[in-house]
């Protein structure tokens, strides 16, 4: 879909949904996942500096769509994807994503980062791919409680949750992962996207993903924008 008819699309069918008010539904795992840490946020200088450039830039410029995840998410400005982002979500999208971040990281990030001045239409959260020390469930948990934390963060929000997508790491694990997530949409305010059934295997490797066999090629990002996109007409066009 060109931009030009998205922006369209987000703009009628935003003028046609009822505002609702924030999800609370929230975790009660006690697993390190789902506890705020600034242990990956705390020690990157550079990132502060230029993440703070990036956020006096963006202020007081409205975004309906906001990116929320670990180095995936993040080089969709500066990495591969760049180009597809600037072609498909620059307009109207913001990107919160921060290399290694874990579930409890993305969390303390929610937390204290000042982002009133946004006030998107959907949220995009793809996060656990670094959880890899922790069991399926307890990263399950992590994701569930990103999700509570968005809603809380920008009330009346649509989340769209991404599978974690395959990587040489922890493939098995992140599948067992994949199986858990689809429970935390209900159709209405939280909406999964099975991202990484797209991520097919070729040779060694995945299609749509680098010679790291974690981090996307532009081929991946272009898969990630087209599945998106079409999830985009289905979760703006319902009403609740």
């Amino acid at each position: 879909m060109k931009p030009s008819r998205l922006l369209a699309v987000l703009t009628l069918a935003l003028a046609c949904c009822v505002q609702a008010g924030a999800q609370t539904s929230t975790s009660t795992s006690t697993a390190a996942t789902t506890v705020p840490s600034d242990q990956n946020y705390a020690p990157q200088q550079r990132y502060q500096a230029y993440f703070n450039d990036y956020l006096a830039l963006r202020k007081g410029r409205q975004s309906d769509l906001i990116f929320i995840g670990d180095s995936i998410t993040e080089q969709w400005r500066w990495g591969a994807g760049l180009p597809v982002w600037q072609r498909d979500f620059e307009a109207q999208a913001f990107d919160f994503g921060l290399s290694a971040d874990r579930t409890q990281h993305v969390l303390w990030r929610l937390q204290h980062f000042d982002l009133s001045f946004l006030a998107p239409k959907v949220a995009v959260v793809m996060i656990g791919t670094n959880n890899v020390p922790d069991t399926p469930e307890d990263i399950a948990a992590g994701v569930r409680a990103v999700v509570a934390a968005t809603q809380q963060k920008f009330p009346g929000v649509r989340v769209i949750v991404c599978s974690i997508l395959p990587n040489a790491r922890a493939t098995e694990k992140m599948a067992a992962v994949n199986k858990l997530l689809p429970a935390l949409a209900d159709g209405k305010s939280v909406y999964y996207l099975d991202l990484a059934s797209k991520f097919t295997p070729e040779g060694d490797n995945w299609k749509g993903l680098s010679k790291d066999k974690l981090h996307l090629t532009a081929e991946g990002y272009e898969i990630w924008s087209a599945e998106l996109h079409t999830m985009l007409l289905n979760v703006l066009s319902k009403k609740y």
